[in-house]
C-alpha cells in the first residue's frame, strides 16, 4: 500500500490552519470538478481531493494522521503499512468515511478502518454543496399557453473563479413553454441555477402573462371582451370571433346588451381539465364622421325615440 501525503494533495503546509486547508480544498475541487474541468483525470483528482480533505478537514482524523507520521519521513507513493494495533483501541482511532461520496483509497481504508469505535466526538467533514437555486419570472402571451412555445431569456448570474472571486455574466437560455401553463406556475430547469462545488442548483421560472385589455384570466378560465355592432346586438345573428385557440363562429342572441356572457366550454387554457372561455359582449358604436352617418343617427333618434335613462 502506498503512503498518501494529504498535505501535498491539497498543496498546503503541515502547519496550515483549518481555514487555509478549507480554502485550498475549495479552490482545487472547483478547478477539477468533472462538470467543468477538461483534465483527463478530473474524476480521479476530485476523489483524491475529497479524501485528503476528509482527513485534514476533521480535527481528530488530522491529529491521528499527524501522530502516525510524527518522527517518520513518509513520502507520497512510498510503501506503507499501519503499525500493529493501529485503530484497534490502543492507539488513536481512525475515521470511517470522508466527504465527496466516492470510495476511499486502500490507504485511507486501512489507516482508518476502526475509527469511531473509541467513543470520541468528531466533527463531520466538510461536504461539497450544490449551488443555490435561482428564481426568476418569464412573461408570455396567452396564446403561448394554448399551443406551447419556445422563448429565449437572459439572466445575470454570479460565478466564482478559481481565485474565489465573484463575477457576474449574462446567460441566454432557450426555454420550452409547455402547453397548458398557467399564471403563477413555476417551470423547473434542472442544473441551470448557480454553480457550486457539487454541481449547479436549479432555475425556477414563474409564468406571467403579458397584459392584454381584451383578456382576463382566472385559473384556466379566460374572459374575452368581444365588440359587437348595435344591429348585431339588437337583431342577433352569427359573428366570427378570433379567440386564443383560433377563430370560432358564435351566435349572438337577439336583444343582447353590453355585458352579456357567452360560454364556450373547454376553450379556456388547456389541461387535464381544460378551462372555459367566456365571451363578454360589448356594443361598439360606428363613428359619426360623415354626413351620411350623422343623418342615420338623426333618423334613429327621431324614429326610435329611445331614452336609455328613462326610469333611472
Amino acid at each position: 500500500m502506498e503512503y498518501k501525503d494529504y498535505y501535498q494533495t491539497l498543496g498546503v503546509a503541515k502547519t496550515a490552519s483549518e481555514d487555509e486547508i478549507k480554502k485550498a480544498y475549495r479552490k482545487l475541487v472547483r478547478k477539477y470538478h468533472p462538470d467543468v474541468s477538461k483534465e483527463a483525470d478530473a474524476q480521479k483528482k476530485t476523489q483524491e481531493l475529497n479524501e485528503a480533505y476528509g482527513v485534514l478537514g476533521d480535527a481528530e482524523k488530522r491529529a491521528a494522521y499527524d501522530d502516525l507520521g510524527r518522527g517518520q519521513q513518509f513520502r507520497a507513493g512510498q510503501e506503507f503499512r499501519p503499525p500493529p494495533g493501529w485503530g484497534a483501541g490502543g492507539g488513536r482511532p481512525g475515521a470511517g468515511g470522508f466527504g465527496g461520496g466516492a470510495d476511499p483509497s486502500d490507504f485511507f481504508s486501512d489507516l482508518f478502518a476502526n475509527f469511531g469505535n473509541g467513543g470520541g466526538r468528531r466533527r463531520q467533514a466538510y461536504q461539497p454543496q450544490k449551488g443555490d437555486d435561482t428564481h426568476a419570472s418569464i412573461t408570455i402571451d396567452l396564446t403561448d399557453s394554448y399551443t406551447g412555445a419556445t422563448r429565449k431569456i437572459s439572466l445575470m448570474v454570479a460565478e466564482r473563479d478559481e481565485h474565489d472571486r465573484i463575477h457576474t455574466r449574462e446567460r441566454t437560455l432557450s426555454v420550452n413553454i409547455p402547453k397548458g401553463v398557467t399564471a403563477g406556475q413555476q417551470l423547473r430547469l434542472t442544473g441551470q441555477g448557480q454553480n457550486g462545488e457539487a454541481g449547479p442548483g436549479d432555475l425556477y421560472l414563474e409564468i406571467q402573462f403579458s397584459a392584454n385589455a381584451r383578456y382576463r384570466i382566472d385559473g384556466r378560465d379566460v374572459y374575452q371582451t368581444v365588440p359587437v355592432a348595435p344591429w348585431e346586438m339588437a337583431l342577433g345573428g352569427e359573428i366570427e370571433v378570433t379567440t386564443p385557440s383560433g377563430k370560432v363562429n358564435v351566435t349572438v342572441p337577439a336583444g343582447s346588451q353590453t355585458g352579456r356572457k357567452l360560454r364556450l366550454r373547454g376553450r379556456g387554457i388547456p389541461g387535464k381539465e381544460a378551462g372555459d372561455l367566456y365571451l363578454l359582449l360589448e356594443v361598439a358604436l360606428p363613428p359619426a364622421t360623415t354626413d351620411k352617418a350623422k343623418e342615420l343617427y338623426q333618423q334613429m333618434a327621431r324614429d326610435m325615440a329611445f331614452n336609455p335613462r328613462a326610469g333611472g
